[in-house]
């Protein structure tokens, strides 16, 4: 009874509707590490989902490390210009040719389903790409590692979001995009210490050990239960219901918050169902839905084009251009910087909760401004000296790359921790596969479109090529202020109606409130 006399009591009300559930979760004191079966669950969700992005991070470490290693520019004669460009871009174009296909996928096999596949062709890729012996098969072999990982993305992200319990779910969520700093740290790491070894297998040990976190997903991934969400709309109810009373009931079948929460699922799943042809029109097919695109498609373009592929996979040409020669030197920069990366990510991740979603992306895209302005200033002033025989700007250099480690926590204060937290959050269940598959279309087509200039552009207009990043940076504060909306401190189902009526808010709120209402009379009449 304390709990619905809070629900009542607090009269809270929004466009979202009322956020009943939310507010039973935060009133639950009990921290997830105490209760086991949850505890399980997310000890379950590191190797099969969370660590997906594992394979994007050592992706493109790899390519930025190998670039330094002797033994790989010898054997594919050091790709420049176009070419390396087309070498590291062909991870993101496989990616683009695989999203028509994602929501289909993910509707017919379900959340774990669509890992299982999407890892598989990983493993398939990092085996030819071992075997390579010339550019092309490389190239090929990457195209295959691209093809696979958005299915692993877009199932992995939804299912942490519907799995988790919604205190964690920001953590969670956030965890899955910082998972790639892991992959870079590893890459970084295991490229140095091949190095050393003579011949191709200083490149080829690191091509095949791309495999390593699709096997795990591989093998975890099977004891992982399935989203709830998934289940409902395959009419599985009963299933759904058992996943939650254990993982977020802890086994009590009489918790109203699971009650209320199969409920909010089961109307808000029956309310979009209604409102959806299941055709990727659906995403233009009204103004709420048009917004989604909208601010989802930016979204995407902004996680690859506001400097970090420039940064991830021409590390050692930007230092290079800082005056650094040496490549023992380079290379111990490189792993330092990955190590960085993760460290940051980690700290943004553990205060999203304390901070607005909105106010972190614009926390985010001003202060990139501001890193690359003050980047491009020194870059130019490093390179002012360069073509003076004798004249060295070591002032200007170390500048530069004062101003590479410090973009990093900029960037996950936002584009990291935030990303996969906020599409899952933007998008109801029934559009939420093509939403985030959106999201991943618009940033490979960004990171395809920048991975392949970026070579050409430095190697022609060399510290310029920053200006061009400051005209963008500007664009996104502009767009973040006039149309990031805010989803913070609800649920998912609570969320699903955040760009549409009051009145369809407020009916699957009303569902919820019944179905609280209802398990707590029958309790008080129980004992009586």
């Amino acid at each position: 009874m304390g709990i619905l006399n809070k629900i009542k009591a607090g009269n809270v009300a929004s466009k979202a509707g009322d956020p009943v559930l939310t507010r039973i979760s935060e009133a639950d004191n009990v921290p997830w590490y105490r209760k086991p079966n949850l505890r399980s669950l997310y000890f379950l969700l590191v190797p099969a989902a969370i660590g997906i992005e594992i394979t994007s991070g050592f992706d493109s470490q790899l390519i930025n490390a190998l670039q330094i290693v002797p033994a790989w520019n010898k054997y594919f004669h050091k790709p420049e210009g176009s070419l390396s460009g087309i070498i590291a871009a062909s991870y993101s174009l496989g990616a683009i040719l695989s999203l028509p296909f994602i929501p289909w996928v993910d509707d017919k096999v379900g959340r774990r389903g669509s890992i299982l596949v999407g890892s598989l062709i990983m493993i398939i890729g990092s085996i030819i790409q071992g075997l390579s012996i010339n550019v092309g098969m490389y190239i090929a072999a990457r195209l295959i590692l691209g093809f696979g990982i958005p299915a692993c993305i877009v199932a992995g992200s939804s299912l942490i979001g519907e799995l988790g319990y919604p205190k964690e779910r920001p953590y969670l969520t956030s965890l899955f995009n910082v998972s790639y700093f892991v992959g870079q740290v590893l890459a970084a790491g295991i490229v140095f210490g091949t190095n050393s070894i003579k011949g191709d297998w200083s490149w080829r040990i690191p091509s095949y050990l791309q495999m390593a976190p699709s096997l795990l997903q591989v093998v975890f991934v099977l004891f992982l239960p399935e989203s709830p969400r998934w289940l409902v709309g395959h009419d599985r109810i009963e299933e759904a219901e058992a996943i939650l009373i254990k993982y977020h009931a802890e086994g009590n079948a009489d918790s109203e918050f699971v009650k209320g929460e199969i409920e909010q699922i089961r109307t808000t799943l029956q309310l979009e169902k209604e409102a959806s042809r299941k055709s990727w029109l659906d995403l233009l097919s009204t103004p709420g839905m048009r917004r989604r695109t909208l601010v989802t498609s930016h979204l995407g373009l902004f996680s690859q084009w506001s400097g970090n592929t420039l940064i991830s996979y021409y590390f050692g040409t930007l230092l290079t251009l800082a005056g650094i020669k040496d490549t023992i030197t380079k290379q111990k920069l490189n792993v330092g910087y990955a190590c960085w990366s993760l460290v940051s990510g980690l700290i943004a991740t553990a205060v999203i909760k304390k901070f607005k979603r909105r106010s972190l992306y614009m926390f985010c895209t001003v202060s990139l401004l501001v890193v690359y302005t003050g980047w491009t200033v020194a870059m130019q002033k490093t390179n002012a000296t360069a073509g003076k025989k004798g004249h060295t700007n070591r002032s200007a250099g170390i500048a530069s790359v004062f101003f590479i480690f410090i973009y990093q926590p900029c960037y996950n204060i936002g584009f990291n921790a935030l990303t996969y937290t906020y599409m899952v959050e933007v998008w109801p269940y029934m559009e939420r596969s093509r939403g985030i598959a959106v999201f991943q279309l618009f940033g490979r087509l960004a990171g395809f479109f920048t991975t392949f200039v970026n070579p050409i552009g430095l190697k022609n207009i060399t510290w310029k090529w920053l200006v061009v990043y400051c005209c963008w940076l500007t664009y996104e504060v502009i767009f973040v202020w006039f149309f990031f909306p805010e989803t913070a401190d609800r649920t998912l189902e609570e969320l699903a109606f955040l760009f549409e009526d009051e009145a369809t808010a407020r009916h699957a709120a009303k569902a919820v409130e019944e179905a609280v209402h209802h398990e707590t009379v029958t309790d008080e009449k129980r004992f009586a």
